[in-house]
């Protein structure tokens, strides 16, 4: 314990006091008194007031914790019901009315309330490198299957107020940073926001979904370009991951984790390529009478496709990545349309999956597992409305006035569609295909 000198001189001269039953007086009175006892008392009183001062400083200078028993830590227990009463259930209430206690929610059912991937820490899978088969694979497979557990990766810019108040459609266009004028042209035409989309529904949206350049070289040029482009419109979502062929599959579980924290209100999405024509009337009369609570996941849909092996073909798969002799249902990834609802429980879905090289599979796969079936759908020419690209039909406006989505048109091409379809346009007969 330290020591603490208390100085006599000041109890002798500043310290006054009463005793009980007597008349006042002045403690110097009892210094000066020749009487030895009222000295002494007075020495008692002084070298008491002394040492509670320095035990009261002592305790001061140290933590509760090492001066006294630190108490257990308070139990929480549910609380019993009781029946009403006078007296305070909770003393909390006492401090905020009963309309400013709000029972906290678990968040742990709706996952995070915030992107939370920040930091980019992805290491190679070097268990891969010794086994025969993995040396036999094309380079690009080879970077593929060693990063292929890298599954989410932080954002460099967000937009979740696109998804704030009631939003009936969002419209979500995947692109690539160099293809400025692909975007332009989209938000000329059929990518053109909506206060509302009639009938009394909600607005539409539109968002771009982007990586980072896949040059070196380019990266921080085009990033500058990106972020002015964005501080112009304020449409873009993009993540640090390079933009490449097999990173499509990126596109679509982070749009779905990115949907799935902010836009549970959303009733419908259309999802698409930045080459495709889009009739937003069209697709808005489809969706008429459609509720957002039902499976609807609806496209060109493929049945039975087999994985092409054959190794000059862009989506060639080699056996070892994929085994079996066809694919699950998909629709093709040029355009299709599904229910705000399906797309929460897809983006829990794909995260039981490893990821797979081609995007519009890996969904099919996705739905697999919800034992959903994709739609198809005549409006939805994902491979251009006739496969034989030199047809005059891939070019007639009447046809693009009766469709939903039609694959694939590059910007002057798509400007020029769109004038034609909303021009006075004189057609012989009219298709059905809603």
């Amino acid at each position: 314990m330290p020591r603490v000198h208390l100085p006599i001189r000041d109890c002798r001269t500043r310290a006054t006091g009463r005793v009980t039953g007597h008349s006042s007086f002045h403690l110097s009175s009892v210094l000066s008194s020749p009487d030895p006892r009222k000295r002494t008392v007075y020495k008692t009183v002084c070298l008491s007031l002394a040492l509670l001062v320095a035990i009261t400083v002592f305790q001061r200078s140290l933590p509760p914790s090492q001066f006294l028993q630190e108490p257990p830590p308070p139990t929480f227990e549910p609380q019993k019901a009781q029946k009403p009463s006078g007296h305070l259930v909770n003393p909390n209430s006492f401090w905020k009315n009963l309309k400013d206690v709000v029972t906290p929610t678990p968040l742990a059912s709706r996952g995070p309330q915030a992107w939370d991937v920040t930091t980019t820490n992805c290491s190679a899978n070097i268990n891969l490198t010794h086994q025969p088969w993995f040396q036999g694979l094309e380079p690009h497979f080879r970077q593929f299957l060693l990063y292929r557990h890298c599954r989410y990766f932080p954002m460099l810019l967000n937009h979740p107020e696109k998804c704030g108040g009631d939003v009936y459609l969002l419209v979500v266009v995947k692109s690539v940073i160099t293809q400025h004028d692909r975007r332009e042209a989209i938000r000329q035409t059929w990518g053109r926001e909506q206060e509302s989309a009639g009938r009394g529904r909600g607005a539409v949206r539109t968002l771009f979904l982007l990586g980072t350049a896949s040059k070196q070289e380019e990266r921080v040029h085009y990033q500058r370009l990106l972020a002015y482009e964005d501080r112009l419109y304020g449409d873009i979502l993009q993540w640090d991951f390079l933009d490449s062929f097999f990173n499509l599959t990126l596109k679509e579980i982070h749009f779905l984790k990115w949907f799935d924290i902010y836009c549970p209100g959303v009733h419908f999405i259309f999802k698409g390529d930045d080459d495709v024509f889009v009739n937003p009337t069209n697709l808005l009369e489809f969706l008429a009478y459609r509720r957002p609570q039902e499976d609807l996941f609806v496209g060109d849909v493929l049945q039975h496709a087999r994985p092409i092996r054959r190794k000059d073909n862009k989506y060639y798969i080699p056996g070892v990545l994929y085994s079996k002799a066809s694919y699950p249902p998909y629709a093709g990834g040029g355009g299709f349309l599904m229910a705000g609802g399906l797309a929460q429980r897809l983006h829990h879905a794909c995260d039981t999956l490893e990821l797979y090289p081609i995007d519009d599979v890996f969904l099919g796969m996705c739905l697999e597992v919800l034992g959903v079936q994709p739609t198809g759908h005549e409006g939805f020419k994902t491979f251009g409305i006739s496969r034989n690209r030199n047809s005059r039909m891939n070019k007639e406006p009447c046809f693009f006035r009766s469709m939903l989505v039609v694959h694939k048109l590059l910007p002057p091409d798509l400007l020029a569609m769109w004038r034609l379809v909303h021009s006075n346009l004189t057609c012989s007969r009219k298709l059905q295909v809603l």
